[in-house]
């Protein structure tokens, strides 16, 4: 049984310099979600196509491209062009239900943590 895809908004939790988070800079996903609420990275391969994130801040599109399973547990937020990519930091175990938290690597290392603030079954 394939996974159903998600509609998946992260928002900026609190770190330096952003003591209240910022729920104008983060992340829109699409993924499939399995029972348990977590990535399903067989059904996101066979949804490839599907499978989309939007980076935003101040709540313009910043960058738009693909969320890829390395197949090894990793999760690549892949954007074409001049901008980097980025890491989900243990996206593989993590669950994607409101009020947890998940955090992405940033290209220069930096970590930062986002809240899931909307999850929807497309």
């Amino acid at each position: 049984m394939t996974s159903a895809l998600h509609h998946i908004r992260l928002e900026l939790a609190r770190e330096p310099g952003k003591p209240d988070g910022d729920p104008h800079s983060g992340y829109d996903l699409v993924a499939p979600l399995d029972a348990d609420g977590r990535l399903d990275p067989k059904a996101a391969r066979s949804q490839d196509k599907a499978c989309r994130v939007r980076r935003f801040d101040r709540d313009e599109t910043v960058a738009t491209g693909w969320l890829l399973s390395s197949g090894r547990g990793q999760w690549v937020l892949d954007f074409p062009g001049d901008v980097d990519d980025e890491t989900g930091f243990r996206f593989g175990e993590e669950r994607f239900t409101p009020g947890e938290y998940v955090s992405l690597q940033a290209p220069d290392g930096a970590m930062h943590t986002f809240r899931v603030a909307q999850l929807r079954a497309l």
